[in-house]
């Protein structure tokens, strides 16, 4: 249960500058090329969690590779090459300072929201008599904020993000349709699977010649929610929950122990018991999103492991 990479701190040949970001290490190398580490480091309601997950990394690294390479032909993205299980390289990016949330299904913070009688949302109006896990109508595209370190990501509407000017209206109108194609792809590649793509976040960057592309990580189990469809509408109808495949059952599950984030509260404590059965999540969400039997990296040393494969790459 040791052998995971909560941390890094590499020197590879040409690096300028290292971000540490939740469970992400981006490097800047030169020539405007970004290397970013996917580590098994597990953030809920934006905080990060004091133990890692076995094989998080990988998986993560692994599901957004595969699908951007499935995207890539309706969407520009930012990845080049994947030396390591655990290791993204790719165009240098200024990102976007909003995460693009769309939402098929009123699910997560959106019921957490509805629930509590609110029935806007990001400026967006969520229709009345609906019950937790029902589909809107359509799509509808509900922004955050991307927070400073230790912050919370917050709602935030189209008109806010292009009154504050934290994108221009010509940007925006790209990332809003980039948005509702990624979703709608992302849809059709989940229902292949037997699966409902409930909702997800995009994030998006622009290269030095001036091109918005797609960055970090999609389709992942922490970025998106999907529910099983086998047995969607019966649940639905008895009232029941959905069985679903995200991280939404890690925050279900510090919720019943009194975490939600917020201030005052601690972590409860993870055993390692319940860290395997997280990773067991982890892998049974491979399988079912890509299709494909999981394969278990090697990680009697993943630093090492990692450096050998980045510097085999470059030479």
């Amino acid at each position: 249960m040791s052998n995971t990479i909560i941390k890094s701190d590499f020197n590879f040949p040409g690096q300028q500058h290292v971000y540490h970001g939740k469970v992400r290490e981006v490097y800047t190398l030169k020539n405007d090329t970004l290397l970013m580490i996917a580590t098994d480091r597990l953030s809920a309601f934006d905080v990060v969690m004091p133990k890692g997950i076995p094989y998080k990394g990988q998986i993560l690294n692994q599901i957004a590779t595969q699908m951007m390479r499935d995207t890539e032909d309706i969407v520009p993205n930012w990845l080049l090459a994947t030396p390591d299980p655990n290791v993204a390289i790719g165009k240098a990016c200024v990102p976007f300072k909003v995460e693009m949330v769309i939402r098929g299904y009123m699910s997560g913070h959106a019921a957490r929201e509805y629930k509590l009688g609110k029935r806007m949302i990001c400026g967006v109006e969520m229709p009345e008599g609906m019950i937790e896990n029902d589909k809107f109508p359509s799509p509808i595209i509900t922004p955050a904020t991307k927070a400073e370190s230790g912050n919370h990501d917050e709602d935030i509407s189209r008109e806010d993000i292009l009154k504050r000017g934290i994108v221009s209206e010509e940007d925006y109108i790209v990332l809003e349709d980039y948005t509702r194609k990624l979703f709608q792809r992302g849809t059709e590649i989940a229902a292949k699977r037997g699966l409902i793509l409930v909702d997800t976040k995009y994030e998006f960057g622009k290269t030095k010649a001036g091109e918005i592309v797609l960055i970090d990580e999609i389709h992942t189990p922490d970025s998106s929610r999907y529910f099983y469809t086998e047995g969607y509408k019966e649940r639905q109808v008895k009232g029941e929950s959905q069985k679903q495949l995200s991280k939404e059952f890690v925050r279900q599950w510090l919720i019943q122990n009194g975490f939600q984030g917020l201030e005052g509260q601690e972590v409860p404590f993870m055993s390692d018991a319940y860290i395997e059965t997280v990773s067991d999540r982890y892998i049974e969400l491979y399988e079912n999103i890509t299709g494909e039997k999981f394969v278990k990296a090697d990680v009697s040393n993943i630093e090492e492991r990692i450096n050998e494969n980045v510097i085999s790459f470059f030479e």
